[in-house]
């Protein structure tokens, strides 16, 4: 039953010219995208704050970790109770998954700030809020983007997964549907295209990385010389 890659590329070609296709793969990116966004602002703030501050800690994380090793699979059914559509839903499922795994990195991260560089800025009259922006959220950014390269992975397991049992469009819909009718080049298909959006958004992270760290590309052609 595997279908052969000619018939799975006469199926694309076809597909590509098909405006619900289209409709699927732009709902799953917008989903991926609202979704990301909100667990990259929670995610990095709440990090910042529990690594950086030992009672904020003490007050959120017990309850984070409870919560943390729940997949996100699992919050399918109380996330349609809580949310008035389906649409609300997926994305939710999709924050869930992507949020704690740059939540647990951007911790590490300010946990490994050098102290040095806190004992110099406190020395040249820096306050608490510029210490927090300018040193330790700088300083915790190569650990901050191996959260988000690992949560992009996670939330397009958790939308998928989500579009599979409750969405009405997405890829994760279009593969499942295409396993119910029988429509083995679909399959496949919709596999290749969830891979290839994976592909293009864990690269959209590293270019934004060395934008947003060029002091690392110096150091690493340093390196290398």
């Amino acid at each position: 039953n595997i279908p052969a890659p000619a018939e799975v590329f006469g199926n694309m070609v076809d597909l590509f010219q098909n405006a619900r296709f289209r409709t699927n793969i732009w709902m799953s990116v917008q989903r991926i995208m609202m979704g990301f966004a909100g667990a990259t602002v929670m995610g990095v703030a709440l990090g910042l704050l529990c690594g950086r501050y030992a009672l904020v800690k003490g007050l959120l994380f017990p309850a984070l970790e409870v919560l943390r090793p729940i997949p996100a699979i699992a919050w399918v059914p109380i996330s349609i109770m809580l949310w008035p559509t389906t649409e609300n839903s997926i994305v939710f499922i999709t924050f869930i998954g992507a949020f704690f795994p740059i939540l647990i990195n951007t911790m590490a991260g300010v946990k490994g700030v050098d102290p040095v560089l806190l004992r110099a800025a406190k020395s040249l009259g820096a306050n608490e809020y510029t210490v927090l922006t300018q040193v330790i959220l700088r300083a915790a950014m190569p650990s901050i983007f191996t959260g988000l390269a690992v949560g992009m992975g996670v939330a397009w397991v958790s939308l998928i997964a989500a579009e599979m049992i409750s969405g009405q469009f997405g890829v994760g819909y279009f593969t499942w549907e295409a396993y119910s009718l029988i429509e083995y080049p679909n399959i496949v298909l919709g596999m290749i295209v969830i891979g290839v959006l994976g592909l293009l958004c864990s690269g959209a992270i590293v270019m934004v990385s060395r934008w947003m760290m060029p002091w690392q590309q110096i150091s690493n052609s340093g390196g290398a010389k």
